[in-house]
């Protein structure tokens, strides 16, 4: 590789300009060529029979029994887990409102919309199951036919017991157990979901066109489910309006529009609604965390967790609903050196919307109970919060996890002593003096984590996936006028990813950024791959892109060397030119490409053009974070403002430092929403009652403070870039920090506030219980 220039500058992304013209792609934009639009007829009952469906006479109208598709079952090849089909359209039985039960068709999205309120659904309605704690319960009403013998709605039962862990816990000085409720929250992209699919009559193919972060994996999906070859589907994935997890995973809709496209040989276009959006398009974070710690001589040396997921309905493809809690069981000891555990993490099925991924995933609560656990045992110990952590914080490396995870290395210690020195503790005391005149209560709070990135292939076939994501693929080829195209296998959605790829090739290939054109998002022209999730994209597609880049520069070099009558080995490339090491001498990458495409007979032993592939997949690596919030507390009503944000972020090499800071400041800002803000609520009869965003509270410029980064660069040889991945890492400390920080600000009361959202009624209500006791 020729030394770096363009790794770690903050350059200005590629695709920015286009975007804010307003030039941008999406859907959206693609459904008005649409012939037919259509509208999803959906259950408005939470469970019950179908009797009978009923639409206007000479509509396009489609059920259950006119789709030739198969259920979507994802499996899990281990013994704690029990698949769950999804129909494409709920047939005889529906399972949450929201569930769609038809497809009808119209000229017009007016026209659709028109034919779909004429649409009669007859259901016999049965009391529904709506808390995974009454779910678990014997006796309670089965979601499914299909759970473990004897326990009516689990479908996930992870465990891991470490030998003689009661010996262990019982040698402990001290224990402290507290409950952390999470309630379901959701993604809640800007552009919400949509598709069009258009069967091409001259080809017999179809081209789904759909707003989705893993086209690879849609297309097979979708094909897996109508029982049609790879080839004859098409999947593009142009710019998307937000995905954050709830577009990863295979909409029913979609398998239902490229059946319907592919009978009636024609276009259809459907873009979801905002409404449908919170009714149907995946929640998360419905979780409750019964947390014990072990504590000896001042160090969390054990730990004892029961967690309960409720994953709504069915499973999302293809990572399951066991995705929340067996990540939460073998993530859960986090940064902490922790020797002894014991964890029973479950799915509970329940008649709601299924859950699927969303940024984090289940370590925003993770974090949150390990956190809040440490908080409360410091207090329950007289230590100081910094130093117990301090004490139990993993501190050598490699370590390896109760749970079997190897941390290749971390910076916990180094994060968490710069975190302190920028927490300005000193003047705490006198900030709360300040805001209590005020008639403010001022708190601080502070949580650190580890974040697992960048896993490949066998982390997911340890979790016994039957499709396993990991590798990603890169296809490059310089053309003659020395310009590069890369194809990559991961789908970016506003992260910057091509930007960053351009600044690595054109570090190996010693070009400037501008002369790479990156190209994904289509199955057609793009290798396979797994798309852009789960904090891996610069990691893994990252460290493909290194590989293909290398093959090119030594296909470049071969060409050159013959140009120059030099060895390969004895070339440089850097500034557009192939020099001999040492000298000036040397030649123009255009005249190098040139030649090998148009002048090949003067590269004898090499065939024409200038090409290289990369794959990586590798086991994964960690990004650790420490955050320090302050926050005030209006005592009289409840609500609490962030005053203050740090960061301490240690994500490796920074390819582009301003492309993290953006993706740590909007994880920030949905960490906040969560912790503060989002919530789906239900209610008896199932009826989700947070449909718009009046009720459902994502955070404005109001709600997100400034916030102070700052950047630790521990190199890991665990990647081949030397970075680490960072797209969630916002999101998965705030919640745990700022409930910290309105713990602080409501010790003089007595609160422990362990539920999240922390919403001003809550907060409001705890106050008022202790000002009636006082």
């Amino acid at each position: 590789m020729s030394i770096p220039t363009w790794v770690g500058r903050s350059l200005p992304r590629l695709d920015d300009p286009t975007i804010l013209r307003g030039e941008g792609r999406f859907v959206a934009d693609y459904a008005v060529d649409a012939q037919w639009h259509a509208v999803f007829v959906r259950s408005s009952v939470a469970a019950g029979t179908v009797r009978s469906i009923r639409g206007p006479v000479g509509a396009h109208l489609f059920t259950a029994s006119d789709l030739a598709a198969a259920p979507i079952t994802p499996v899990l090849t281990r013994p704690d887990y029990v698949p769950v089909a999804m129909p494409i359209l709920a047939g005889a039985v529906v399972r949450f409102i929201g569930e769609p039960v038809a497809v009808v068709l119209g000229r017009t999205p007016a026209e659709a919309e028109d034919l779909a309120e004429m649409v009669e659904v007859d259901i016999d309605p049965v009391d529904p199951v709506l808390s995974a704690q009454l779910a678990i319960r014997p006796g309670s009403r089965p979601v499914h036919d299909v759970t473990f013998p004897g326990d009516p709605n689990t479908v996930v039962d992870g465990r891991i017991h470490t030998n003689d862990f009661e010996g262990a816990w019982a040698e402990c000085d001290h224990h402290t157990t507290i409950e952390v409720v999470s309630r379901r929250q959701s993604a809640v992209p800007l552009e919400t979901r949509g598709s069009v699919a258009a069967f091409d009559r001259r080809t017999g193919r179809t081209t789904l066109t759909t707003s989705a972060q893993m086209p690879h994996v849609v297309r097979t999906g979708i094909c897996d489910s109508l029982g049609i070859p790879a080839s004859s589907l098409r999947v593009i994935a142009p710019d998307v309006g937000g995905a954050f997890g709830g577009k990863m995973t295979l909409a029913r809709e979609d398998v239902a529009l490229v059946h319907i496209a592919r009978t009636l040989r024609t276009s259809i276009a459907w873009i979801e609604t905002r409404s449908e959006n919170f009714l149907s398009a995946w929640h998360s974070r419905e979780q409750v965390y019964q947390v014990s710690g072990g504590f000896k001589e001042g160090r969390l040396v054990a730990l004892r967790a029961d967690i309960v997921a409720d994953v709504g309905a069915y499973s999302c493809y293809p990572v399951t609903f066991g995705v929340e809690p067996l990540m939460a069981m073998a993530e859960l000891p986090g940064p902490y050196a922790i020797e002894h555990y014991a964890v029973r993490a479950r799915a509970v099925l329940s008649n709601k919307c299924p859950i699927a991924p969303y940024r984090g995933v289940s370590r925003p609560v993770q974090t949150l109970a390990m956190e809040r656990l440490m908080d409360t045992a410091a207090r329950e110990l007289g230590i100081d919060p910094w130093e117990l952590r301090r004490r139990s914080l993993v501190s050598s490396f490699p370590h390896t996890s109760p749970s079997g995870l190897v941390y290749d290395e971390g910076s916990y210690t180094a994060s968490l002593a710069w975190a302190e020195d920028l927490a300005q503790r000193e003047g705490l005391a006198q900030r709360k003096a300040d805001a209590l005149r005020r008639g403010r209560l001022l708190g601080q709070g502070l949580s650190v984590f580890s974040e697992r990135t960048g896993y490949g292939t066998p982390a997911f076939a340890a979790r016994g996936m039957a499709i396993t994501p990991g590798y990603e693929r890169v296809e490059m080829d310089m053309d003659p006028s020395g310009y590069v195209t890369a194809r990559i296998g991961a789908s970016p959605h506003g992260q910057g990813l091509h930007t960053s790829l351009a600044q690595l090739i054109a570090d190996h290939l010693g070009i400037e950024p501008h002369r790479v054109r990156v190209i994904s998002g289509d199955t057609d022209s793009t290798p396979f791959g797994w798309g852009s999730f789960a904090s891996r994209s610069m990691v893994i597609c990252g460290g493909a892109t290194a590989n293909a880049s290398e093959a090119l520069a030594e296909q470049i070099k071969q060409v050159a060397g013959s140009m120059l009558e030099c060895s390969p080995r004895d070339l440089v490339l850097r500034g557009g030119y192939a020099y001999v090491v040492g000298s000036d001498v040397g030649v123009a990458l255009d005249e190098v490409a040139r030649t090998a495409y148009l002048s090949s007979h003067r590269n004898p032993g090499r065939g024409p053009g200038l090409y290289g592939q990369g794959v990586y997949d590798p086991g994964g690596t960690f990004s650790n974070a420490c955050h320090v919030v302050e926050v005030e507390v209006d005592p009289e009503t409840g609500a609490a403002e962030i005053v203050r944000y740090v960061v301490v972020e240690d994500a490796g090499v920074l390819v582009n430092p301003a492309i993290v800071d953006g993706q740590i400041h909007g994880g920030v800002a949905q960490g906040i929403a969560n912790a503060l803000l989002e919530e789906l609520v239900y209610d008896e009869h199932g009826n989700l009652l947070t449909t718009s965003f009046l009720d459902y509270l994502p955070p404005t410029a109001c709600e997100v403070p400034f916030i102070e980064l700052h950047h630790l660069e521990t190199v890991t040889d665990a990647t081949l870039t030397g970075a680490k991945g960072v797209g969630e890492g916002g999101t998965i400390g705030a919640p745990a920090a700022i409930l910290n920080a309105i713990t602080d600000a409501l010790s003089g009361y007595g609160i422990d506030v362990n539920e999240m959202p922390a919403t001003p009624s809550r907060l409001r209500a705890a106050i008022r219980i202790k000002e009636a006791t006082r």
